[in-house]
């Protein structure tokens, strides 16, 4: 059956996300996406970078469902593994042993902002775990910088979120970057995007 959602964010940002990855991505290994969403990113970046794999995640399943819609409607089964279920916060993460060994990077698009607190110490401690010296973590979306909103629009953004979850909102970067420090990273690279969003690179120092 066909589970396929479409999110509009997507086709607005796939292009320009994938030419930050195409930066740093190598060309063989995998890549684990957090937070998968719909799955139109990760069969868009497998088509993209068709040497590495790329493996997807979410809790819901309505999206897993819909991630496995979307790889086969792409015609990828034979390249990519079914989505996995993860729920960013239930620690430890449970991953084939094959992807932790063939691991390269983590990638994590538009999650962080509709997510409490916990959920970003979760993702720089898992990741931490996971990745080894020299590898990256990315997230992608709207942040805030000295605690000012950079628009705004994601200033509205930020209260509609609020509205709707009062744990959940726009990030400051420097507390993200803190973070990450916690669990080892540096932050490499902060890359403006388009609308008002960031692709950050952070990089496993130790």
């Amino acid at each position: 059956m066909n589970y396929r959602l479409f999110f509009s964010a997507t086709q607005r940002n796939r292009d320009c996300i994938g030419d930050v990855l195409s930066r740093i991505i190598k060309k063989k290994g995998s890549v684990l996406e957090i937070g998968s969403g719909s799955g139109e990113h990760g069969v868009f970046f497998q088509k993209r970078f068709p040497g590495i794999i790329w493996q997807t995640s979410d809790p819901e399943l309505v999206h897993r469902k819909s991630i496995s819609s979307w790889i086969e409607y792409e015609g990828l089964t034979k390249k990519m593994p079914p989505p996995l279920e993860i729920d960013v916060v239930k620690i430890p993460w449970k991953i084939p042993l094959i992807l932790a060994q063939s691991l390269q990077g983590i990638v994590s698009i538009n999650m962080i902002h509709v997510a409490d607190w916990s959920c970003t110490v979760a993702l720089f401690r898992e990741s931490g775990k996971l990745l080894s010296k020299g590898q990256f973590l990315i997230l992608y979306g709207p942040f805030k910088i000295c605690n000012k909103h950079t628009s705004e629009s994601n200033y509205f953004f930020d209260n509609s979120l609020k509205m709707q979850n009062d744990l959940w909102g726009i990030k400051n970067l420097e507390e993200v970057s803190d973070e990450s420090k916690k669990n080892g990273f540096s932050q490499e690279d902060i890359i403006g995007m388009p609308a008002n969003n960031f692709s950050i690179i952070y990089r496993k120092v130790s």
